[in-house]
């Protein structure tokens, strides 16, 4: 059972991936910028645990957020499951692709066999619009292929799989609902909402406070890290390669809001532009630090990636304060 006349969304980010395809089956064609921003993705997180190899450098919401702010934005239906029977989440979303409906689903991609790097994440997401007796069809970012395949054994693993960002065999669905969105309307709600979440994180390592704990943080990471070479590798990876369209999807954010000024021509959102085009670009900066810190092991790089992180945390903090009250 394969859906016909596809349209694949292709993206460099597995959420706005997957719920852009969804949304193709909808008629709805928006960029993936537009995704994002509609999803008010922006975000940061410092992350360190005793049961993590190194710590997580983050830059975009919660995972799931992005979809429900995406739907709630669009005035969409949004329908999310979950269940801990793998038998029974199997059923139900056969069930969806034999009514023709393509299904969002959420996994860990260690055990998806398409990819060639295999490593766990348990909040990655693909879109299914089919299967056969052995095979799961799948939609997912255009570095892993777009179009792709995986048996249904390893689909099952995946769902399943526990630990950081997991879920229970989630999947979900989009469909409209009797009210229309107005694009130009949504976007100024999507930015107010975005801004005023990230200059109010909850706790310390989270938004711009976040990034200034950071410069703090990557110094102590230095100092004790038992494998400099393959951590900061690691992690200068996550930043420009791992799905996120590169610098910690400050890019993303940039070309939603020269999108949004092309659409509204409020010129805050063409400074605010402006001002994420530096910031995507000292983002890849401290990337390439890591990488230099990587590579040689010296401490000058570290250094000097922390006073960048302080520099960002203004920057970002400035722009948001801007944004929030468009």
């Amino acid at each position: 059972m394969i859906i016909e006349n596809l349209k694949p969304f292709d993206g460099q980010h597995c959420e706005t991936t997957a719920t852009g395809s969804l949304l193709r089956q909808l008629d709805i064609e928006l960029s993936e910028p537009m995704l994002f921003g509609l999803g008010q993705g922006l975000g940061f997180i410092f992350w360190n645990m005793k049961t993590m190899d190194f710590p997580f450098i983050g830059g975009r919401i919660k995972t799931d957020l992005l979809t429900q702010n995406i739907a709630k934005n669009l005035n969409l239906d949004l329908t999310v499951n979950e269940t801990s029977s793998t038998q029974k989440a199997w059923n139900e979303v056969k069930q969806l692709l034999d009514n023709g409906k393509i299904v969002g689903l959420k996994l860990d991609c260690y055990h998806l066999e398409y990819f060639s790097n295999p490593f766990h994440f348990a909040g990655h997401y693909a879109a299914i619009y089919g299967y056969d007796n052995e095979t799961a069809f799948l939609i997912d970012t255009k570095q892993q292929g777009g179009q792709v395949k995986t048996s249904l054994k390893s689909l099952e693993k995946a769902r399943a799989e526990k630990g950081p960002m997991s879920s229970k065999n989630l999947y979900y669905t989009l469909n409209n609902t009797n009210k229309k969105f107005d694009l130009k309307s949504a976007i100024l709600t999507a930015i107010r909402n975005n801004s005023i979440d990230y200059l109010n994180p909850a706790i310390n390592n989270i938004g711009y406070k976040g990034i200034l704990k950071t410069s703090k943080e990557i110094q102590k990471w230095f100092d004790t890290s038992k494998d400099i070479e393959g951590e900061f590798k690691a992690s200068a990876t996550i930043m420009e390669k791992a799905g996120t369209a590169g610098a910690l999807f400050r890019n993303l954010y940039r070309d939603f809001l020269q999108e949004s000024y092309d659409l509204l021509k409020l010129e805050t959102l063409k400074e605010a532009h402006k001002e994420l085009i530096d910031i995507a670009n000292l983002w890849t900066e401290v990337s390439n630090l890591f990488l230099q810190v990587s590579k040689t092991k010296e401490r000058k790089f570290i250094e000097q990636a922390a006073d960048i992180l302080k520099q960002l945390a203004t920057k970002e903090k400035n722009a948001m304060e801007k944004l929030s009250i468009i």
